[in-house]
């Protein structure tokens, strides 16, 4: 009754661990990206894990072929560095007996650095991950991509277990790769000026540590706002680097 979707690449780190946390479902589909580390290997230790390898095309090409690789009518989608805990297992179970429902957003409990960040806006971050597979399409965008349903919709209260900073070198990988896929959404809305990159970075710093309490949780809400004010710093650089590209000098 229930498939679980999961698109990976290269989480060797984190592909056992995420698998496990959903051995109860019916069908689960993984499509990978090509990975070049062992992640395809331990996928394959799961028998009742359909691997689906495919070149990476972006978050939403790889989220829409993992659906149509299902054969279920309700459909949970989970990320490679995230976990279900056996009370959202339950939750989920009995969630798919309703008929009104089409879908449910479900509260996401962030890690950084294996500290729960409680504020910054990242809890509860509900996201809409258990739908009705005849009732949702995953939204166009190259980062941040979610998926839109077509009919009512409900919350779920247990908590997906995220974990998704565990080292800042990686997280600074991250956020370069993220700031990239920003700035060619927005490249093209309106120019970029000195003002966009001197006030937006301080405003979003400001906005996640004290608007939204981030000092609350300590030096960790510390960084992560350091890191919101960065991933907004770069991405109206690369913007006005993408504007002004035919400006420079050879």
């Amino acid at each position: 009754m229930i498939s679980v979707t999961i698109i990976a690449k290269n989480e060797e780190k984190n592909i056992e661990d995420c698998l496990r946390s959903v051995e109860w479902a019916d069908e689960i589909v993984v499509v990978d990206g090509e990975s070049t580390d062992n992640t395809q290997s331990l996928v394959k230790k799961f028998p009742n894990v359909k691997l689906v390898i495919n070149k990476w095309e972006g978050y939403t090409s790889q989220r829409r072929l993992a659906l149509e690789n299902t054969t279920n009518p309700w459909i949970f989608s989970l990320d490679a560095d995230e976990r279900v805990t056996h009370e959202l297992r339950d939750e989920i179970l009995n969630a798919v007996k309703t008929n009104n429902v089409c879908g449910y957003r479900i509260p996401r409990k962030s890690f950084f650095l294996k500290k729960w960040i409680k504020h910054c806006g990242w809890y509860p971050g509900y996201q809409m991950r258990l739908f009705k597979k005849d009732k949702v399409s995953v939204a166009e965008r190259l980062v941040h991509e979610g998926y839109e349903i077509n009919g009512e919709t409900g919350f779920l209260k247990n908590d997906i277990l995220h974990f998704t900073v565990t080292s800042i070198s990686d997280y600074m990988e991250r956020v370069n790769k993220y700031s990239t896929l920003q700035a060619l959404e927005k490249k093209d809305r309106r120019k970029v000026t000195f003002r966009d990159i001197y006030f937006r970075p301080v405003a979003a710093f400001f906005q996640h540590f004290f608007i939204k309490l981030g000092f609350l949780d300590g030096v960790h809400g510390l960084m992560v706002a350091n890191f919101d004010m960065m991933t907004n710093l770069l991405t109206y650089m690369k913007i006005w680097e993408f504007q002004n590209k035919n400006k420079m000098p050879e």
